[in-house]
This record gives structure tokens, C-alpha cells and sequence, in this order.
């Protein structure tokens, strides 16, 4: 294996694929409160390129179109983080976003933490955080 540096650099972007573009944004930013940073189209106007972040964060998801249809939901690997797992599983079940019926303790050293699913079906976990 190499010591030297490479050209990589962070992780920039998530993409999730969506057959309702509008309808995930929608649930990205008024369900969750994520930001809507780009949102263009390209190809001839045949397709759109959708970014939207977490407020503070610096890798956004890209709600793309799938190459075929979405035919299963997935699990993303995606984890956002909370300094209140009770409060956030709170607040998304108030605005009516698919969670988990209740936050996960396992006991230390895991972290409090719940899934949820998004329009798709594709499902993002949140783990609290100090």
C-alpha cells in the first residue's frame, strides 16, 4: 500500500435515486430541514441535478432520477447525527416521516439511535451524538 497522498479528497455527495424528484425534495427540505443547494437541468432540459444538505453540513444527497426504475428501497448507509435522538424521532414522527417505532438502546459504548425511511422507501439512520 502507498504512504503517499492522493488527489482524493472528503466525500462531496450521496446519491440516492427517486422516482418523484419533486416529491423528495419536499420531504428532504420540509420534513427533515435539509437546505436545497442546486437544483438544474441538464441535457437538454431532459434531466435535473437535485443537491440538498443537512443545514450545517458539507455532503449533501443528490436525489437523482434512477437509471432504470426504482424497483426496491435500500438500505443508504447514510447516518445523520443528533445531540437528541428522543427529540429528533420526536419531531419526525410529528411531521409525519416514517421512523422507527421507538429509538434503539443498546447499551453503551453503541449510541442511541433510530432508522427512517424516506419517500422511496430507502432508509437514513440518526445517531446521537455528545
Amino acid at each position: 500500500m502507498s504512504t503517499t497522498a492522493t488527489s482524493l479528497g472528503a466525500i462531496n455527495l450521496v446519491i440516492i435515486p427517486c422516482s418523484d424528484q419533486d416529491r423528495s425534495i419536499a420531504f428532504y427540505v420540509e420534513s427533515l430541514g435539509f437546505e436545497k443547494r442546486t437544483d438544474i437541468a441538464f441535457g437538454d432540459g431532459k434531466y435535473r441535478w437535485v443537491e440538498v444538505y443537512p443545514p450545517s453540513g458539507t455532503t449533501g444527497i443528490a436525489l437523482a432520477p434512477p437509471p432504470g426504475e426504482v424497483t426496491e428501497p435500500r438500505e443508504t448507509g447514510i447516518s445523520l447525527t443528533s445531540t437528541n435522538a428522543d427529540a429528533a424521532h420526536a419531531e419526525l414522527r410529528s411531521r409525519g416521516v416514517d421512523v422507527d417505532a421507538e429509538v434503539s438502546r443498546m447499551g453503551d459504548p453503541v449510541p442511541p439511535m433510530f432508522w427512517f425511511r424516506d419517500p422511496d422507501g430507502h432508509s437514513l439512520m440518526v445517531v446521537e451524538v455528545p
